[in-house]
């Protein structure tokens, strides 16, 4: 809890003004993002099975929720096709589709990571110069204004203003001051609170005094204030079911259930890289987790709802160790938003633009280009393309041109088998022998980590790279991943031979045992004998 509550506070804090912005992008009613957030948190996170993973309102939806609120006419009706959505996702759960995320490259993971980093960084500049032109949550880089990210990047650097300013820096100077070491005693309050605090101390302050330093406007947190339980409920909106069968209302579900599945799973996959205990995700119960929110969501007037990278990875950088961070950032949107919005609204965007400037830097640090970089060009180029593609395109087409950069570099080599797998009826002691082929490329990551996470405890492994030639980053990853923590966890005894240097793993440091010996010759007599391999 000391260390879930804090990251929870922090994710809080920055989910706020996001669902508040892409319902104001999206063309909705500025509660049904927040429904969406407190529904992600409260319903998502307890079906979801991943440590870090923060649902809520996704800003790569804010075009598709335009358009179907445009094309249907109604937002009522648009719910029905929200609802819809959700039922596609648990059936797409239980379908086992999540598996699909196994074959994507971790250079286009890291590529879509560093990107959001950077369009975070771009897009919380404006509110952090208190130049808002662009609605908080937009994350795509053509505007609805006309401008773009670039645009909008470059504009405030000329119109800043000096109260938003001080209130930012003030803000990171705070943040970063909490994640020193000797402050580690107070680290039971998180310094995003602390920073938020002081902003606004610090604009009250500018108010007192009738300062032109002070902000307001766009420039603030603003959530609806209800007068009492009546105009409360009356905010809500619900569900037109009459015209569910409709073709333009199944299109617009499809549409949802589809992006908002295919993002999630990206999500996921990025998420765990980030990790500290490479924790895996079950891809299928997350699609269900978020099915269920969707259902939900469109029942009580809330936005389409899909795992958020920029809320995920604040709640990793915040120190969260599981889901309850998710949970209780719902919690607080749900309690804060209805009895105490008039608070809320005292929060200058200024002070959020610095927790997520401090966010996008952790997640687009020139460290990370520096070693994509040394690993060689066949994880740089598409760790670029995706980057750069995502940055001035969306999430999706970014991530598919990225996938066809690694394609291309792949399909230039030979494409062989990537092991050889030597099993028989296992009994206590015997060794399971896994030979690489080759070549082992990223497209036979989802395979071999099938294989591995399927090895039964207490056995004894041998991986043999003997006659490889190239090993993908992504497969040396598995198999780091697989020595240092698996195979502990289930107690297998592993062997690892022939890796080369530049692999950077150790190979066993003894001689090869007389049955190790005689499972290659019998592997050998099975190849001769023209068996397949497994």
């Amino acid at each position: 809890m000391k260390h879930d509550l804090p990251a929870g506070v922090v994710v809080f804090l920055i989910a706020l003004p996001l669902c508040l912005g892409i319902a104001l992008a999206s063309g909705a009613p500025l509660l049904s993002g927040l429904i969406a957030g407190i529904i992600g948190g409260l319903v998502t996170a307890v079906f979801s099975g991943s440590p870090f993973s923060v649902s809520g309102p996704a800003a790569g939806l804010t075009a598709i929720v335009l358009a179907g609120i445009t094309t249907l006419g109604s937002f009522e009706v648009f719910l029905s096709a929200i609802v819809v959505a959700g039922v596609i996702q648990l059936i797409l759960g239980y379908a086992k589709t999540g598996g699909i995320m196994g074959y994507i490259p971790s250079n286009v993971i890291k590529g879509m990571l560093t990107a959001i980093g950077i369009i975070i960084i771009m897009k919380q500049v404006p509110h952090a110069l208190g130049f808002d032109a662009d609605a908080e949550g937009d994350m795509a880089f053509s505007e609805a204004s006309g401008s773009n990210t670039i645009l909008s990047f470059l504009r405030p650097l000329l119109h800043a203003h000096i109260g938003a300013v001080i209130i930012t820096l003030s803000s990171m100077a705070v943040i970063m001051l909490w994640e020193r070491p000797f402050m580690k005693r107070f680290n039971i309050v998180p310094g995003a609170l602390i920073a938020v605090l002081l902003a606004v101390g610090l604009n009250q302050f500018f108010l007192f005094l009738g300062s032109d330093l002070a902000v307001s406007g766009k420039q603030m947190v603003t959530i609806p204030v209800f007068d009492g339980l009546s105009s409360m409920a009356s905010a809500f909106t619900f569900p037109d079911f009459s015209r569910i069968l409709e073709k333009d209302v199944l299109i617009a579900a499809v549409t949802i259930a589809a992006v908002a599945s295919i993002e999630t799973l990206l999500n996921l996959e990025a998420v765990d890289k980030l990790d500290p205990l490479k924790r895996t995700t079950p891809a299928n119960r997350e699609l269900k987790a978020q099915g269920i929110g969707n259902i939900l969501s469109g029942l009580i007037g809330g936005l389409p709802i899909t795992s958020v990278i920029v809320r995920s990875s604040a709640n990793v950088n915040a120190g969260a160790r599981s889901k309850t961070s998710a949970i209780f950032h719902g919690m607080l949107l749900l309690v804060c938003t209805f009895s105490i919005p008039f608070l809320l609204n005292l929060i200058p965007l200024a002070s959020l633009a610095a927790i997520l400037l401090l966010t996008g830097y952790k997640l687009a640090k020139v460290s990370v280009f520096k070693e994509m970089f040394r690993k060689g060009k066949y994880q740089w180029v598409p760790f670029m393309v995706t980057v750069v593609a995502i940055v001035f395109t969306d999430l999706l087409i970014g991530v598919l041109l990225g996938l066809a950069a690694s394609a291309f570099a792949i399909l230039r080599g030979n494409m062989k088998m990537s092991y050889y797998f030597h099993s028989q009826k296992h009994k206590e002691g015997e060794v399971i022998h896994m030979e690489l082929a080759q070549e082992v490329s990223f497209l036979n990551k989802a395979s071999i980590k099938l294989t591995l996470d399927h090895l039964p405890e207490n056995s004894t492994v041998w991986i043999d790279a003997s006659n490889t030639t190239y090993i993908d980053h992504d497969v040396l990853e598995l198999i780091r991943d697989f020595k240092e923590v698996k195979a502990n966890a289930k107690n297998i005894e592993l062997y690892l031979t022939g890796f080369s240097d530049e692999y950077k793993i150790e190979n066993t440091n003894h001689v090869v045992s007389e049955q190790l010996m005689n499972v290659r010759n019998e592997m050998y007599r099975e190849k001769k004998n023209g068996l397949q391999p497994a």
